[in-house]
């Protein structure tokens, strides 16, 4: 049998007592693409960490072509050949693509930086790897698709036997997504071994030859993705049965009972927008990234304002001035980008979840902290935030646990409608039926919600409706039962 390019044998890892790994064991073999799955907190950042040797294991070994190591360090993995992709780009935007391949290790010629040897052979690899891109234009000028097939050129110029992908794909719409495989698939074919890790189950489908699932710090299982289908898949991850995964709400949606009217708005980012919202309804924005969808939303939640149109809002005209203003008319957002929009990482979790509501917390101008440790403690118990204190730091928590506190933030305020864009990006499956099933119910109450999504299978599977958008206008609207991901895409790239 083939001996494998990377093994790991009774890795062991803990932190203060706490252990996060146990005694895995894992054979990747040379030119596989082999999936790395689990919740988050299963383990597999750590995993990852060892492996390029950012952390030690408390014990084990870690084999590289069969030969022998206790432990990596960062340079002794890279010059074996290992590299690693984050979904958080690690590019210099105002560089060139060509500068940022060579980024730290310039060529020179008689000690001055050899801008022309750079470019000549950033263009050799970019026709070995058969990319089309303009190697002298700055980063920060590509679309993410193709930021991302930069990083893959830098690990590839390293001469990297073995890619680690962390949620590569996390940023990328469908679109994107099929030229980053197109890539994916020609380093397989020269014989590159990668390691994909992704919360997107139809892409480990589509392109691992097989699938390693971590549970609880524990290998629970490998196989040939061949051998098991996603139910089983999903299972193995979460330790449980999961049914249903897009449940829809059983609430009737009236089409008179209108909460939200959208006529012919414009901005600068967008123009003539034009839907209605009804009570009770979940709303899903689709479209290519670009497409005007985030633009909308920052209109709705006071961010950006609009310049000619009109917006009632419960009976109103609504034209909000700011975020303050949005809140108390009754109109929340989740936002895309938790990290920075989201959260304030540097806090607790308590103070992250009161933020939007501490001055109905708070009397005569002082604030309570009795108040604000209580309405946390019934979010983190409502929502199944798993924290060990509500005082946690919140940055120490998984994504999916902290965009539920994001939503316990928003929920607090008892707004009418809710707007989520991209709720489950870059969560684990768990957490992802957890968002869904709250979604479900909040509309079950009468609470009205918009979506955004570039997950089709989410976006198809949680919508009573859905407008898509292109160009930034509204290119058209379906109902459920008429749609389909091929549909949506099509109008989309009207």
């Amino acid at each position: 049998m083939e001996t494998p390019i990377l093994c790991v044998k009774d890795i062991l890892k803990v932190y203060s007592g706490v252990t996060v790994l146990h005694d895995v064991s894992l054979e990747i073999y040379p030119g596989e693409i082999h999936s790395l799955c689990g919740e988050n907190g299963a383990g597999k950042s750590t995993l990852i960490k060892i492996l390029t040797g950012a952390i030690s294991p408390t014990k084990g070994k870690i084999f590289i072509d069969g030969k022998e190591y206790d432990r990596l360090v960062p340079r002794q993995a890279m010059e074996l050949g290992i590299a690693v992709i984050y979904q958080e780009f690690s590019l210099v935007p105002f560089l060139t693509v060509a500068e940022n391949i060579f980024y730290g290790r310039e060529l020179s010629k008689f000690g001055i930086c050899n801008s022309k040897e750079m470019i000549a052979r950033s263009k050799e690899l970019c026709e070995e790897m058969g990319i089309e891109i303009d190697v002298n234009a700055r980063v920060m000028d590509l679309g993410i698709a193709y930021q991302q097939i930069v990083e893959i050129l830098k690990a590839v110029s390293l001469n990297s036997r073995i890619i680690i992908m962390d949620e590569p794909t996390a940023p990328l719409t469908v679109h994107e997504t099929a030229i980053f495989f197109r890539l994916v698939r020609k380093l397989k074919e020269k014989g590159t071994t990668i390691i994909f890790i992704s919360h997107r189950l139809e892409e480990v489908f589509e392109i691992c030859d097989r699938v390693t699932v971590l549970c609880d710090g524990r290998k629970v299982l490998t196989c040939l993705t061949s051998d098991i289908d996603r139910s089983h898949l999903v299972s193995a991850m979460v330790g449980r049965e999961i049914s249903n995964q897009y449940p829809i709400s059983s609430g009737a949606i009236s089409e008179k009972d209108v909460i939200l009217e959208v006529s012919n708005v414009s901005n600068k980012n967008v123009h003539d927008i034009s839907f209605k919202l009804h009570k009770g309804e979940i709303l899903g924005f689709g479209g290519l990234i670009g497409a005007g969808r985030t633009e909308v939303m920052r209109i709705l939640f006071g961010v950006d304002t609009y310049t000619s149109g009109k917006i009632i809002f419960k009976g109103k005209e609504y034209h909000p001035k700011s975020t303050k203003q949005a809140l108390d008319s009754g109109i929340g957002l989740i936002p895309e980008d938790r990290k920075h929009q989201g959260i304030v990482p540097c806090l607790p979790v308590v103070n992250n979840i009161c933020l939007s509501v501490e001055r109905k917390l708070a009397s005569n101008g002082f604030l309570f902290g009795g108040r604000e440790q209580k309405l946390a403690e019934n979010s983190i118990k409502e929502l199944n935030i798993k924290v060990s204190r509500p005082t946690q730091l919140i940055r120490t928590l998984s994504g999916g646990n902290q965009q539920k506190a994001v939503l316990a933030k928003i929920l607090a305020t008892n707004c009418d409608v809710l707007i989520f864009d991209e709720p489950t990006r870059g969560i684990d499956v768990g957490a992802k039926q957890e968002i869904y099933e709250l979604m479900v119910r909040l509309a079950n109450e009468g609470k009205s919600i918009i979506m955004v999504s570039s997950e089709m299978p989410e976006l198809i599977g949680m919508s009573d409706r859905i407008i898509v958008m292109g160009s930034r206008t509204i290119q058209g609207e379906l109902k459920r039962g008429e749609y389909s991901q091929e549909l949506v895409l099509d109008i989309a790239s009207r």
